[in-house]
């Protein structure tokens, strides 16, 4: 399909036959034989590409991207492959275009992604081409963030993320090739990150509340699973439904899946933690919690609340030790509670995950559930099974 040869000079010349039938040739030069067959085989397969109507294969693909502009514009030039952008992009200006272009993302999503901005500008730098990034720069790029310490589900996510951006670089004609398609982590969830809450801690934690918006914050967390702060900073007096027994919870996480509300029953820890709120609530307040609203909404979603740092002082007055992931840790004891006593799909209904979700980040085996199984005795050990005597004769009937 393509010829290769050298002249007396030791000049290397491919020629073949486009799909229009026309002669064509690309002069390479003083290229050494076998990079110069190389080049003829990727010749050929983007030809067979070309005669097919069909995308050319993962691995040629590689190869165009990899090549330098001086061979790129000669397979342009005779139509092989398109003609290269002129200016390179770099990464620093196409992450800053990419991240801070989309509307169509919540501001505490573009946070996760700035983290991801700066892992990647902290390793390959603000100047690097985008297209000089290969599979094995990805790679090691991975091996960055392992051993900067970062849990495995969070690199999980941070290489979802990059696979996101590069692929949106490949739309946009910067690359060829996604270099992270291929790189990933498994999200595991390790076992110390598991904490059960339990109603005596709960208990030492309202009494160390400073105010009825930490009591209501720590309720809506523990005992009606709410999401903090995102939920619990949304939600509003109209969504208590007191005649119902029932809370609308908002939730801008569910937003993005089409799930932005659910129903919750009114559980009866709630009530009276909410009676309190209510009654100190000022004129025209809209939200439960108005104080920390006013916080909670800013340019960079729920994460400027800053409640975390607050959170582990009142553990601390409460004489408690902090435990990882202090508001999941709330919402994750509730439902292992909720789902020890209905059953899970209905859980996972009130809480606004999946049954996948729950059993995978939220429910635990607890000392209580120990406790149970050993009380509680469903067979005796020492329990034999009864025995009849033989009949003495065949026609008798056995007692």
């Amino acid at each position: 399909m393509a010829s290769l040869n050298t002249d007396s000079r030791g000049s290397r010349r491919i020629q073949f036959t486009d799909i229009d039938g026309r002669r064509k040739t690309i002069r390479l030069g003083d290229y050494p034989l076998k990079t110069a067959e190389t080049i003829k085989t990727r010749i050929e397969y983007l030809l067979v590409a070309q005669q097919t109507n069909m995308a050319i294969d993962l691995d040629t693909a590689k190869w165009v991207a990899s090549i330098g502009d001086d061979l790129a514009d000669k397979l342009a030039a005779v139509q092989l492959i398109p003609k290269r952008e002129t200016t390179t992009k770099t990464l620093g200006p196409f992450l800053k275009e990419y991240v801070e272009g989309r509307q169509d993302v919540r501001p505490d999503t573009k946070v996760t992604w700035r983290h991801v901005k700066s892992n990647l500008l902290e390793y390959f730098g603000a100047s690097k081409a985008l297209q000089t990034i290969m599979e094995a720069d990805a790679d090691a790029f991975k091996q960055h963030l392992i051993k900067k310490g970062l849990a495995m589900a969070t690199i999980a996510k941070r290489l979802q993320v990059c696979r996101m951006m590069f692929k949106a670089a490949m739309r946009a004609k910067y690359i060829s090739v996604n270099p992270f398609q291929g790189v990933s982590a498994p999200a595991t969830v390790r076992a110390d990150r598991f904490f059960f809450v339990t109603r005596e801690m709960t208990q030492k934690l309202l009494d160390a509340c400073p105010d009825v918006n930490w009591r209501l914050f720590v309720v809506l967390g523990r005992f009606g699973g709410f999401r903090v702060p995102s939920e619990a900073c949304s939600l509003r007096w109209q969504d208590v439904l007191w005649d119902q027994n029932k809370i609308v919870v908002q939730s801008p996480k569910g937003e993005r899946y089409g799930k932005g509300e659910r129903i919750i029953p009114m559980f009866p820890e709630l009530r009276p933690i909410l009676e309190e709120a209510f009654e100190q609530a000022q004129e025209g307040d809209v939200y439960c919690v108005e104080k920390f609203r006013r916080f909670a909404v800013g340019k960079t979603g729920w994460v400027n609340c800053s409640l975390g740092s607050r959170f582990a002082k009142i553990i601390k007055r409460a004489g408690l030790v902090r435990w990882p992931r202090l508001f999941h840790a709330l919402r994750a004891s509730r439902e292992t509670e909720l789902a020890a006593e209905w059953p899970l799909h209905i859980v996972t209904a009130w809480l606004g995950n999946t049954p996948k979700i729950a059993m995978k980040h939220y429910l635990m085996v607890t000392e209580s559930d120990f406790q149970r199984a050993t009380q509680k005795a469903t067979y005796s050990v020492t329990q034999k099974a009864t025995t009849h005597p033989a009949a003495k004769i065949r026609r008798e009937s056995q007692e």
